[in-house]
């Protein structure tokens, strides 16, 4: 299954996420904020990153610009995962490079078919 990189400033989302992922045979790498996460994704390569909105510092906003404009990362599938539900957030957030978009709490169902998807 996949390595999936789960960028979250929460710790009680992280371990939501990492239990829905590994239930399903994915296996997690996680980081705590923006910035975190954009060395992560530089040095481990996951398969895909879920990535957060609203974190100290980097948001997930900036961080998914980063990786999709860096040559190294730009392969890497980014799904946000966000209490942020406007319309003008999805919008902005796929403008970002984002290759879907979910809005917390995460339905496991939607969640897995949203990686199916992003991977296919």
């Amino acid at each position: 299954m996949a390595r999936v990189l789960i960028v979250d400033d929460s710790p009680t989302e992280t371990h939501k996420l990492t239990t829905i992922l590994e239930k399903n045979g994915h296996a997690v790498i996680t980081a705590p904020n923006g910035e975190n996460g954009v060395d992560v994704a530089r040095t481990q390569r996951p398969d895909l990153i879920l990535m957060d909105i609203v974190m100290p510092g980097l948001n997930g906003f900036q961080a998914t610009r980063q990786l999709s404009k860096d040559g190294s990362t730009a392969g890497i599938p980014i799904i946000i995962v966000t209490t942020k539900d406007q319309d003008t957030d999805r919008v902005w957030g796929m403008r970002q490079g984002a290759k879907a978009y979910l809005t917390k709490p995460v339905d496991e169902g939607k969640l897995l078919s949203a990686i199916e998807e992003v991977l296919a």
